[in-house]
């Protein structure tokens, strides 16, 4: 059955080429309209050229955005570090050792706790706009807590990813080497089944950059893709590495030298910045609009986690990147949902196109840039998976 949505005032397709678009990266179309089959897109175009449907549906001029993409999240985890974030806007700079307390946290929940707090974050996500989701694991850091941590998370997207390398457990303090180990063989044996990705947290206090590509190397071995955690707290060399490896994705960027901008600027290796974590640890903000004005692909994502960035709104994290990393709204929206897909090497997702996931939120507002213009309103009235509404903002 077909669906046709009109009374679009501004459509995102993210579609440049589409010959009724604005001819912008956004590939916006005013007064337009779309038809969905089968949760897929069918037709895209202008209102006046639309053709009859088995179904109609006015959205009442909204504009049409493509769901967000958010390809970097931590959702299987229970407890709350609060406390944390108390000490951080006192003015105790963040390290990444309270990553231990949301670990024993985790190992002691059942899966009931683990799989309701997961539903309840995605729950969040779907009310502001959210599609499309990764998750890692790295909050249990034993072979069974991050096998269940993976299993759970693949109920829920197939974008997993395999963190045993998020820091080494305190049980190995002073035994660095045997949990780079286990990481590399057991329990990487045991999560390989049920993940997509493979990630390190290489960075001052975390992971070096041997263990890194040590751990990476067994990964894409057991068939299994690199993303890695690079550059937050300081410039260890791990953009260079995540280039050098093919990685989809290198994440937070906030230390960079020519070098690292040079390197991203000329691979397939997407720059995924943060905005949400460098607001919630008061660390300077990445530097997008040098990664974008070097030619990089940038990609914007909430790292929901119970530690440094406990959002799970892509909004937000859009408006912060447009006020704080010198992102236009048009660069920033791109970045949230394109910019996504192409972190996660999706071409399902992130656009408005024909063949193309039909995953869209409306917006209570007559253009996509009030997303920054008006920070912090909740403008997405509903939002849509594979054709079929999921949440409603509206009593």
């Amino acid at each position: 059955m077909t669906a046709l949505y009109t009374g679009v005032a501004e459509l995102v397709t993210n579609d440049p080429t589409h010959p009724d678009a604005d001819g912008s990266a956004l590939g916006v179309i005013r007064d337009a309209a779309f038809a969905v089959d089968g949760g897929r897109v069918t037709w895209v175009g202008r209102r006046v050229d639309s053709q009859p449907a088995d179904d109609a549906i006015d959205l009442g001029g909204r504009a049409v955005i493509p769901g967000f993409v958010d390809s970097h999240t931590h959702l299987v985890f229970v407890g709350d570090r609060s406390p944390e974030f108390v000490a951080r806007m006192s003015g105790i700079p963040y390290e990444a050792g309270g990553i231990v307390t949301t670990v024993a946290a985790t190992r002691r929940a059942d899966d009931v706790a683990l799989r309701a707090n997961i539903q309840r974050l995605w729950s969040e996500m779907l009310v502001s706009g959210t599609t499309t989701v990764e998750i890692k694991s790295g909050y249990g850091l034993t072979v069974a807590d991050e096998s269940r941590s993976l299993v759970i998370a693949r109920e829920l997207t197939n974008d997993t990813t395999f963190l045993g390398a998020h820091v080494v457990p305190d049980e190995y303090r002073g035994r660095r080497d045997e949990y780079v180990a286990l990481v590399c063989g057991e329990m990487l044996t045991a999560c390989a089944p049920n993940a997509r990705w493979i990630d390190v947290f290489c960075d001052r206090g975390t992971f070096d950059l041997d263990e890194a590509a040590a751990i990476l190397d067994a990964g894409v071995a057991s068939g299994l893709t690199p993303r890695l955690h690079a550059h937050q707290l300081s410039r260890t060399g791990a953009i260079g590495l995540g280039v050098e490896r093919g990685a989809a994705s290198v994440d937070h960027c906030n230390h960079l030298s020519d070098d690292d901008v040079d390197a991203l600027a000329s691979s397939e290796t997407v720059a995924t910045v943060l905005p949400g974590a460098d607001f919630s640890t008061r660390s300077p903000y990445a530097d997008a609009r040098r990664l974008l004005d070097a030619g990089a692909v940038v990609a914007i994502a909430t790292d929901c986690n119970p530690g440094t960035s406990y959002t799970t709104s892509m909004p937000f994290c859009l408006a912060v990147a447009v006020r704080e990393m010198r992102m236009t709204p048009a660069e920033a929206l791109w970045a949230a949902t394109a910019g996504g897909a192409k972190a996660l090497r999706r071409d399902d997702v992130g656009a408005m196109r024909v063949g193309a996931r039909a995953d869209f939120a409306e917006l209570d507002a007559p253009s996509y840039v009030h997303l920054a213009y008006r920070p912090g309103v909740v403008l997405v009235a509903q939002t849509w998976k594979d054709g079929r509404r999921r949440r409603d903002k509206r009593p």
